[in-house]
């Protein structure tokens, strides 16, 4: 991946362009079947030759199984993407540690290099900063999905050891039955009112959503893509203020009101809003001055017990089925223009995304933006901030 700011540009277009290309475009229609003609060579008796997906999927089956981790059924409709793949396949999905972060899914790996029991994950799906190091320590094996030209290529690693599959804004979810005011700007959260309700979504010195948002603070704290630091004495005032509260905020301490404002991707902040369906109403909150976008990336592990089941579950999740089964959860997946142009995209699920103004202040850090960025929250998290975060 370019590690200029043609991702940040590129995504960002499409971002707010594909949106508003597919709310317009209408619905798919079938395209005609291919016509074949007649095999003329082949002797009556022959049976046909099996396509690669035949055997890719004969292989996968002779496996039987395919190890997840880290995917929460409500983060991007996993959930259904889970339940559709081994439906589809009839393969079991053996789901490790539903609310890992993205350093945890790499400690799993290199903790199950000789493994291969159903403590070894198969694959990953980890924050775009993770790309280098998994690549350098070389924790995952190459694969090109059938609909690899149609991922961007400031999205891909050129050799198939990652690739983006979806995307999305951080947010503040709000839980408006235990909140007076929402917070409209980062500034907010240091108001007494806000005592003992602020939490992340995640260990900051672990998580790619947690340090997303330590990053998204720093934007409207004086900082900027190259300087994290105010988003770490940010942290450190919302701490010594009281407002901050050092556990792992989920969707149920927040509908509980233990943690009623958190930092969170927007798609993951819309599945709690649809799933409480008002039992508390959830606000989604875009900050206005402090709007930091994020991909995520998938890999098949160097030593995944099942690399065929892994292969299979990769030609899924990018498949336009797969794709869609994101975008239903309000994930942007990273083949969105490719299906808008072709019009495939269902309008239902079109019009149920947010607006695209929303997001035309949102902004993309490079890889080496992000890993700098990581790097000195590791290095100050407890030293400034000092909340050990669990």
């Amino acid at each position: 991946m370019s590690r200029s700011t043609s991702l940040a540009t590129l995504i960002a277009v499409l971002f707010i362009g594909a949106i508003l290309l597919g709310a317009c475009a209408p619905a798919a229609t079938p395209a005609p079947a291919p016509t074949v003609a007649p095999p003329t060579a082949v002797p009556p008796t022959a049976a046909p030759a099996a396509s690669p997906m035949d055997d890719l999927i004969k292989a996968a089956k002779a496996e039987g199984m395919l190890t997840t981790i880290a995917l929460p059924h409500d983060w991007c409709n996993y959930g259904e993407a889970i339940e559709t793949f081994k439906a589809k396949y009839g393969l079991q999905v053996n789901e490790l540690n539903p609310d890992a972060g993205s350093g945890d899914e790499i400690e799993a790996i290199k903790a199950n290099k000789d493994n291969k029991g159903p403590q070894a994950p198969d694959v990953i799906d980890v924050g775009l900063g993770f790309g280098p190091q998994i690549i350098e320590e070389k924790l995952v094996q190459p694969y090109k999905v059938a609909t690899w030209d149609t991922i961007p290529a400031d999205a891909k690693d050129p050799d198939g050891n990652w690739y983006g599959d979806y995307y999305g804004v951080l947010a503040f979810e709000v839980n408006k039955d235990a909140v007076k005011n929402v917070p409209e700007v980062w500034a907010d959260l240091l108001k007494p009112e806000y005592k003992g309700q602020v939490a992340l979504a995640g260990d900051p010195r672990t998580s790619a959503q947690a340090q997303m948002s330590v990053y998204a603070a720093a934007l409207a704290n004086g900082g900027s893509l190259d300087n994290v630091m105010p988003g770490v004495e940010f942290f450190k005032k919302l701490n010594e203020a009281g407002n901050f509260v050092p556990v792992i905020a989920l969707q149920a301490t927040v509908a509980s009101g233990e943690t009623p404002v958190i930092m969170r991707w927007d798609y993951n902040s819309l599945a709690d809003a649809a799933t409480l369906a008002g039992n508390p109403e959830i606000a989604t909150v875009i900050p206005k001055d402090g709007a930091l976008a994020g991909v995520y990336i998938q890999g098949i592990s160097a030593y995944a017990p099942h690399p065929n089941a892994a292969k299979l579950w990769m030609e899924f999740l990018y498949s336009d089925e797969g794709q869609l089964i994101w975008l239903k959860g309000g994930c942007h997946p990273i083949r969105y223009t490719d299906m808008a142009k072709r019009g495939v995209i269902p309008a239902e699920i079109a019009a149920k995304l947010p607006p695209a103004e929303l997001y035309a202040n949102a902004v993309f850090p490079t890889i080496d933006q992000i890993n700098n960025a990581k790097q000195v929250i590791n290095d100050n998290w407890d030293k400034v901030v000092g909340a050990d975060v669990k």
